[in-house]
C-alpha cells in the first residue's frame, strides 16, 4: 500500500472562498492569485474552484500555458510581467497581460513586434521592490502608449503592511501608500488592493482586486482568524501513526534526543517529516490534531517521520490519523510555532505527498 501520507484540496472550500472575496470585491474586477502552483493548491484545481473569478494572476509563462491547456479562457495577468524578449511573442499568444514594472522591460517592448498587447504599469507606492516611482508614473504610460500595438489598461500597485496590526504605524502603511497614489488615481483605473487590504480596508479603492492566500482559506493578518473573515482551508495535510511505544522517564526520542520524558510517556510516530515539506523547525509542543483533539511534538521532525506525544490521547493507535494542518488546526497557527507563516507551509509541500481532490 502507498505510504499513509497525502494532502486533501477540498473544490467547495475554493469555491466557498472566491465567492467571499466576490462579495468583498463589491463589483471591483477579481484577480485570482494562482502563483506557486496555486499556493500548493494545484493549478489545475484553481482552475476548477475559481471560476467565477474575473482573471487569474500568475508569475510564469508555462504556468499561463497550463491555465489555458486546463480550459481558462478569460483574462490571464502575468503579475511580474516577462523575463526576456523571448517571453513576449508567447504572453501575446496566449492573450495574457504582463505587468511592466522596469525600464528594461519597456526596452524589450521597443525591440519587439506587437499586435493588441494589454499591459498593467506597476507603481512603487513605498514598498520598494518594483515598480516606477508615482512622479514617474504619467509619462512611462505615455512612452508605452506610443509603442505600436501595446496599451496600458491599468496602474498597479502592493501593499507592504495592510494587515491590521499595522495599521498606522510604522515607515510604509496602507494610508501613506494611498497619498501617494491619490494623484494618479484621477487620471488612471488602478488594481491596489491585496487580500488583507480588500477584507481589512474597505477604504481602498480601484477598479480591480488580487485575492491570495484568502482564496486558499487562510487568513493574511495572524490577528485575525479564517474563520472571522468567512473563510474555509481548502487544504488538508494529514498522515497515519504507523508505530506506539512507551518510554519512561528520562529517556528521549530522536535525533540529538532533544526531547526528554519527565513522565512515563505514550509516544506515537506520524508518518511524516521534512522531506514532506512540514518543517525540521518545528518545535518541541507544537501541535497536531489527533483523535479529536491536539496533542503536542516531541522531537525533532526526521525526513520522514515525527513523534507526538499521545500520552493525554489514549485513543490514539496505529492507523488513526493525524491532521498537521486543515480545517481543525489552522496552518497559521502550525506555522506560527516555528516562526514563519501559513503561506510558506503550503506553498512547500513536497511533490511526493500524494494529492487527493474532493469535490472533483
Amino acid at each position: 500500500m502507498p505510504r499513509p501520507i497525502s494532502v486533501l484540496i477540498h473544490l467547495e472550500a475554493l469555491q466557498h472562498n472566491i465567492a467571499r472575496m466576490r462579495e468583498a470585491a463589491q463589483g471591483r474586477t477579481l484577480w485570482a492569485v494562482v502563483k506557486a502552483n496555486a499556493y500548493g493548491h494545484g493549478l489545475e484545481n484553481a482552475v476548477k474552484g475559481f471560476a467565477q473569478a474575473d482573471g487569474l494572476a500568475l508569475i510564469e509563462v508555462r504556468e499561463a500555458q497550463r491555465a489555458r491547456a486546463a480550459g481558462w479562457t478569460k483574462r490571464i495577468l502575468m503579475i511580474e510581467g516577462f523575463f526576456d524578449e523571448g517571453d513576449i511573442a508567447e504572453l501575446e499568444r496566449l492573450d495574457v497581460e504582463p505587468v511592466v514594472h522596469s525600464r528594461w522591460q519597456i526596452e524589450l517592448l521597443k525591440k519587439t513586434s506587437h499586435t493588441n498587447l494589454k499591459v498593467h504599469l506597476k507603481v512603487n507606492s513605498g514598498m520598494n521592490r518594483l515598480g516606477f516611482l508615482p512622479d514617474q508614473a504619467a509619462a512611462v504610460i505615455e512612452e508605452i502608449n506610443a509603442i505600436e500595438g501595446v496599451k496600458v489598461v491599468d496602474i498597479v500597485t502592493h501593499f507592504a503592511n495592510a494587515e491590521q496590526g499595522f495599521d498606522g504605524k510604522g515607515p510604509v502603511t496602507v494610508a501613506k501608500q494611498l497619498e501617494r497614489m491619490k494623484p494618479l488615481l484621477a487620471d488612471y483605473d488602478a488594481c491596489m488592493a491585496n487580500s488583507a487590504a480588500t477584507l481589512l480596508h474597505p477604504q481602498v479603492g480601484g477598479v480591480g482586486v488580487r485575492g491570495g492566500i484568502v482564496l486558499y482559506g487562510v487568513s493574511p493578518d495572524a490577528s485575525v482568524t479564517s474563520e472571522q473573515l468567512g473563510l474555509k482551508p481548502a487544504m488538508t495535510l494529514s498522515a497515519d501513526i504507523i508505530a506506539v511505544r512507551e518510554i519512561e522517564p528520562g529517556e528521549a526520542v530522536g535525533y540529538g534526543s532533544r526531547w526528554i520524558a519527565k513522565r512515563p510517556t505514550r509516544l506515537a510516530v506520524v508518518a511524516c517529516g521534512y522531506a514532506d515539506g512540514y518543517p525540521r523547525t518545528m518545535p518541541d509542543g507544537a501541535p497536531v490534531w489527533v483523535e479529536g483533539r491536539t496533542a503536542p511534538i516531541a522531537g525533532a521532525v526526521s525526513m520522514d517521520m515525527l513523534t507526538i506525544d499521545v500520552t493525554d490521547v489514549p485513543s490514539a493507535r496505529v492507523g488513526s490519523v493525524v491532521e498537521l494542518w486543515g480545517k481543525n488546526l489552522p496552518v497559521n497557527r502550525v506555522a506560527a510555532a516555528c516562526g514563519t507563516i501559513g503561506y510558506e507551509l503550503i506553498c512547500a509541500l513536497a511533490r511526493r505527498v500524494p494529492v487527493v481532490v474532493r469535490g472533483d
